[in-house]
């Protein structure tokens, strides 16, 4: 087909955030509702895409552009298994988190743009086959989120948003280094051609002398945006001070940027230092996993106990990562989309129960569930998908990273399933102590959720019960590029991946 339906999904929403911000600026009624349906444009490409994606490995739909051949420079977008995903659960996310921010007043046209700024970034970041161009996006999505938590965020808004961009800018700045090394070993070896094109260092390959410095500093960049432990600590601050849109940005989409950026970088271009590096990332990520968890029980506050099951949770992502089996990379993959889309959930719902009770504060609450059941089944729903209960998302992936990783990392998988028991604890002790008992004061008269509210709320709780029940409609088109990833590990160092023995979930998984 000769119609750049990737270019049209990175442009769309930048066309998108112009037209809002031509807009008259006194008629904010305008805004979000225009916002919202422009918004829907990206989501149809994302849809077409998903339906004409093929299972196979390699990436499809590419456009090459030229840019600048002096300096190796290329617009090359191209979709994998491994970036499908994602664009779509972005392309979904972003209409839904736009049509729950109706109590942002203030400067709303300038909101809307951002919003839209920040879905043509993360686009881009998924789909861009250039280093370069890759790095653009990847800086590109830091603009908008800095103004979303620093103009729209709570009372400590400005200390998040600057240290939300402090941190993620200095991981890409390493990161900035091994793309030139990678640009001029492209030069030293083909003996005059400079190239940042992902493909043709792929297929060149880097030397073992190179990998593992290089493996490190593309790792603390995307260390810092998953973000794995030690280096989580801007993440509670940016999420409790974001508003309701960003907190659901930035944990679906924002936070993914890490996690893709290991499978895309790290292992296939450094894959004997990726095997090197497994006991590393492997103790981190239980770490992780387990002190995300802890944590989460002792929050006082409602939004800050979601933020830290977001630490838990991309700690499970991290480790089938570098569990390096097939089954590990599948999981790690869907559990991407799987957290995206429960934990965005509940930040909608925290943020519901802020609009209505003006605190985040769970000692503040009480007996909400005699006031607004509706929400109150919502909350529980979306708490059993973040746990893993079996028949819904969060199930598929969990057990795929602790099956995949079991067979290569028994112990810390191991240790890492006490994380869905603590999973269990902080949320359902959570929704006891916020929904159930007699209500007092104004919990008495808390309004349940209604409209656009349920909407939203039931696009993610179908997505969930579909991805729960049959989970093939994803897993089949990301496991030929998960295999494909295993292999080069596999064909490049002396790492072999063990059989995986497992009940087939629909399909076949070795």
């Amino acid at each position: 087909m000769d119609f750049p339906v990737l270019s049209a999904l990175i442009v769309t929403p930048l066309l998108a955030a112009i037209v809002v911000a031509l807009l008259p600026s006194k008629r904010t009624e305008l805004h979000l509702p225009v916002g919202v349906a422009l918004s829907t444009l990206p989501l149809a490409l994302a849809g077409w895409l998903f339906v004409e994606f093929e299972a196979l490995a390699g990436f499809q739909f590419s456009e090459l552009v030229p840019i600048y051949d002096g300096w190796g420079l290329s617009w090359h977008l191209g979709v994998d298994g491994i970036s499908m995903p994602l664009v779509l659960l972005t392309a979904v996310l972003v209409p839904i988190s736009l049509a729950a921010s109706g109590k942002i007043t203030d400067r709303t046209k300038l909101f809307v743009a951002m919003v839209l700024l920040l879905e043509a970034g993360t686009i881009g970041v998924f789909l861009a086959l250039d280093l370069i161009v890759f790095f653009v996006f990847f800086e590109l999505v830091l603009v908008p989120m800095y103004f979303i938590i620093g103009i729209w965020g709570s009372e400590n808004r400005i200390y998040a948003a600057v240290k939300f961009f402090l941190y993620t800018a200095f991981g890409s700045a390493l990161m900035l280094a091994g793309i030139i090394a990678l640009g001029i070993g492209h030069l030293t070896a083909t003996g005059g051609q400079l190239s940042f094109d992902y493909e043709k260092i792929l297929e060149l390959g880097v030397s073992s002398g190179s990998q593992m410095w290089l493996f490190v500093v593309f790792a603390l960049a995307f260390a810092i945006k998953v973000p794995i432990f030690p280096l989580h600590t801007w993440l509670p601050d940016a999420h409790v001070q974001a508003p309701t849109a960003g907190s659901v940005l930035l944990a679906g989409v924002l936070l993914k940027m890490g996690t893709y950026g290991f499978l895309r970088f790290n292992l296939p271009l450094f894959p004997q230092a990726s095997v090197d590096a497994v006991p590393v990332l492997a103790v981190l990520a239980v770490i992780g996993i387990v002190y995300g968890a802890a944590v989460a029980i002792v929050q006082p506050d409602l939004k800050k106990l979601v933020a830290y099951s977001s630490v838990s949770h991309l700690g499970f992502i991290v480790l089938g990562t570098f569990a390096l089996t097939s089954q590990g990379l599948e999981g790690a993959v869907i559990q991407g989309i799987n957290h995206g889309l429960s934990t965005g959930a509940l930040f909608l719902l925290v943020g519901m129960l802020y609009e209505r009770r003006h605190t985040k504060q769970i000692a503040d609450f009480g007996g909400i569930a005699k006031a607004a059941p509706l929400m109150a089944g919502f909350f529980l729903f979306m708490s059993f998908a973040s746990i893993g209960l079996p028949g819904l998302n969060g199930f598929v992936g969990e057990f795929l990273i602790l099956i995949g990783s079991y067979a290569t990392l028994p112990w810390f998988a191991i240790i890492s399933a006490s994380g869905v028991i603590l999973a269990a604890i902080y949320l359902l002790w959570a929704y006891q102590r916020v929904f159930t008992g007699e209500p007092e004061g104004d919990n008495a008269t808390v309004a349940d959720v209604r409209g656009v509210e349920v909407a939203t709320l039931g696009v993610l709780g179908v997505l969930i019960l579909v991805l729960g029940l049959y989970p093939q409609v994803l897993l089949e088109k990301i496991t030929p590029t998960t295999d494909a990833v295993i292999e080069r590990v596999e064909s490049l160092t002396d790492y072999e991946a063990p059989e995986v023995l497992m009940i087939e979930m629909g399909g076949d998984h070795g």
